[in-house]
């Protein structure tokens, strides 16, 4: 069976270009904390002055004080959606459908202290939205970019029609969205276990893309 042609390599970022995003990126982590902490109260020139960042500066690089916070809650996903796109390591290669759950299983799974630190902060970003319209206006932008991420790699991997790849990219994104607000609400919501989001988000995996017959094709194999 031919195969699709494998997208060609991105060009590693410039140096100014990663030292821009590891910028965006605490003044991200700030910004959370302190939405955490006091929700839509917090200011913009608050949230510069914890960051050590010029007022002037923080509107270089974003334009309101909720997008602060993109940075944080899109790098999860972009891993997800990466680990996706990645070809299986073996010749044993799973199915779409089970390549969906095991990559969003690791994507909420921390593998270290700043990635547990970001799925904490993500959790009080989640419970200070309510209260804030644009704070969740953000998070539901940052979910419908990653489903316009997800369609190029399921088209790769799965073959299907337009119509069908769509689908399942709204269905796996959604189970994603779902299962962190889900976890996000609960009291003493536990970072792992089966209430956990890694747990979660398999639960609404299989929920959500059960009719999807596109993605029982096997996924790409890696290199031998």
């Amino acid at each position: 069976m031919p195969t699709a042609p494998r997208p060609a390599a991105l060009p590693r970022p410039s140096l100014t270009e990663r030292r821009r995003a590891e910028t965006q990126l605490e003044i991200a982590r700030t910004a959370a904390a302190l939405f955490t902490e006091r929700g839509a109260a917090v200011t913009a020139d608050e949230i510069a002055r914890a960051a050590g960042v010029a007022l002037r500066t923080f509107y270089r690089y974003f334009r309101t004080k909720e997008d602060a916070v993109v940075p944080l809650l899109a790098a999860g996903v972009r891993q997800w959606i990466d680990d996706l796109a990645a070809p299986a390591p073996d010749a044993d290669a799973p199915s779409v459908r089970e390549a969906l759950e095991r990559t969003a299983r690791r994507s909420l799974t921390p593998a270290d202290e700043p990635a547990a630190e970001a799925l904490h902060w993500t959790r009080g970003l989640l419970r200070a939205m309510p209260g804030d319209p644009a704070l969740r206006a953000v998070w539901h932008r940052v979910h419908h970019d990653a489903e316009e991420a997800l369609v190029p790699v399921l088209a790769r991997l799965t073959g299907a029609p337009p119509l069908e790849v769509r689908l399942a990219a709204a269905a796996a994104n959604t189970a994603m969205r779902i299962a962190v607000e889900e976890w996000a609400a609960g009291d003493e919501a536990p970072d792992d276990g089966p209430e956990g989001p890694a747990a979660l988000v398999a639960r609404c995996m299989r929920a959500l893309t059960a009719g999807l017959p596109q993605l029982e094709r096997e996924a790409e194999a890696g290199p031998a």
